[in-house]
């Protein structure tokens, strides 16, 4: 398991994504107003599937404008089908609702794979920030997907972008003071609640069978990141984690921004890994 430098809190998730080659078709996979979907279709009628989890600190975020500026058209150019979830927000959904909705949208995007054109075995979810403990959750905890009529054994694989919070926890007395507050809405003082939702500790098998932790350079980042990964690992997940520069809510920003531009170091791990991951 490779190692590095950090992982950031969640703050705002990113920015529009300007680079996108087609259409997106909006989806309603629930019937609550934020229960929707932007979908993307890939080449064939057997496309595989990324499916994106936007960041915004639970309370923040839009399916349309946290993507980033590259991903869209790099996934859909590489033949892919892309598809960018919209979840309920805190304070009018808690976080295990929110968990539930990213775990419905995977569910309804895989009992929809023929009529979408997608390759139901190979879907990857992918998040960042807020959206990367959503997923890692969604991935760890069985019991999500499970209420959706899914499972963790059809997850063909997790691409976390510097989340945290993995353990909250840890993050609630060791993170950064600024989102304490954040993390007080989203978490609560139960710690029995915190510990629920924690993917570090709910890691003992089942879990996704394969994950990419990505992060940048901070050292509770470094901490959390490195902790999922180890746990994972000990449950019998196939893990790589792997840090890339970047300081603060610049570097934060900039590993969603820029995924998929092909100048970016991580955009070349993310697509080997995943290839790899697909063709088992």
């Amino acid at each position: 398991m490779r190692k590095s430098l950090i992982l950031l809190p969640f703050l705002l998730a990113a920015m529009p994504a300007s680079a996108q080659s087609a259409p997106a078709r909006e989806i309603a996979y629930g019937t609550a107003q934020l229960q929707k979907l932007d979908f993307y279709k890939g080449a064939g009628d057997a496309a595989p599937l990324v499916v994106f989890v936007h960041g915004g600190g639970w309370q923040r975020g839009d399916k349309g404008n946290a993507t980033g500026a590259e991903k869209i058209a790099h996934f859909t150019g590489r033949g892919f089908a892309f598809a960018s979830v919209n979840y309920r927000l805190v304070p009018g959904a808690t976080v295990e609702q929110q968990a539930q909705d990213v775990a419905d949208s995977l569910a309804y995007l895989a009992g929809h794979a023929r009529a979408l054109g997608v390759d139901p075995r190979k879907i990857v979810v992918m998040g960042h920030s807020a959206g990367a403990h959503l997923a890692a959750l969604v991935a760890t905890d069985p019991a999500y997907l499970r209420k959706a009529g899914w499972g963790l054994d059809r997850l063909a694989g997790v691409v976390l972008l510097d989340g945290a919070a993995y353990d909250v926890p840890a993050q609630m007395a060791d993170g950064p003071r600024i989102m304490g507050g954040t993390y007080d809405a989203a978490f609560g003082r139960d710690p029995a609640r915190q510990r629920a939702l924690s993917p570090t500790l709910q890691a003992a098998a089942p879990n996704a069978r394969d994950f990419l932790i990505l992060h940048v350079a901070r050292a509770d980042g470094t901490r959390q990141s490195e902790a999922l990964g180890r746990a994972l690992a000990a449950a019998g997940a196939r893990v790589t984690v792997q840090g890339f520069a970047g300081q603060g809510l610049r570097g934060h920003m900039e590993i969603n921004r820029a995924l998929g531009d092909p100048g970016y170091p991580a955009t070349a791990v993310v697509d080997r890994w995943i290839d790899a991951v697909l063709a088992r």
